[in-house]
């Protein structure tokens, strides 16, 4: 039992969760603090130096701190946002990496396709005879202007 719980602890994904667990207490440490000592304050600056940790009201002897639960609110929206950037730099990166082992594939594969692939080689037209070196059909036996009489396979010359 206490092999297959070392195996499940070290196993890669727990080990992610547990770094990513202590990361985001810390990084609400940070929040919390930027929260309640700089943006809170700063609110109440434009709001007539209200404190919002104060605020509350009671309702037969129980203290309802609504003020708390604001600055909570503000909190996780902060955390929110600040985890939506980081998730959103980090697909747009993923893309980029994509694409950019996308177009070096596209890139091989075309590379390998222009020495593989061979294209058909069009048949030519003209041939030029090797008696009066005038332009004949490719498929002449037979010069038309010298007479002279031609072997199929002499090629000398394509357009």
């Amino acid at each position: 039992m206490l092999k297959e719980f070392k195996e499940f602890a070290t196993r890669g994904n727990i080990i992610d969760l547990a770094v990513g667990v202590v990361i985001g207490g810390a990084f609400q440490a940070i929040i919390n603090s930027l929260v309640s000592d700089i943006i809170m304050p700063s609110i109440s600056i434009f709001t007539g130096k209200v404190d919002f940790s104060d605020m509350m009201f009671t309702v037969e002897g129980a203290s309802i701190k609504y003020g708390n639960f604001i600055t909570a609110i503000v909190n996780f929206l902060i955390i929110a946002f600040s985890i939506f950037l980081v998730v959103r730099y980090i697909n747009n990166f993923n893309k980029k990496m994509e694409n950019i082992k996308l177009g070096q594939f596209d890139k091989i594969s075309k590379k390998f396709e222009k020495k593989t692939a061979k294209e058909p080689v069009a048949e030519p037209t003209i041939k030029i005879c090797p008696f009066c070196y005038s332009e004949i059909n490719y498929k002449a036996t037979r010069c038309p202007h010298c007479t002279s009489e031609l072997e199929k396979k002499e090629i000398t010359h394509e357009n």
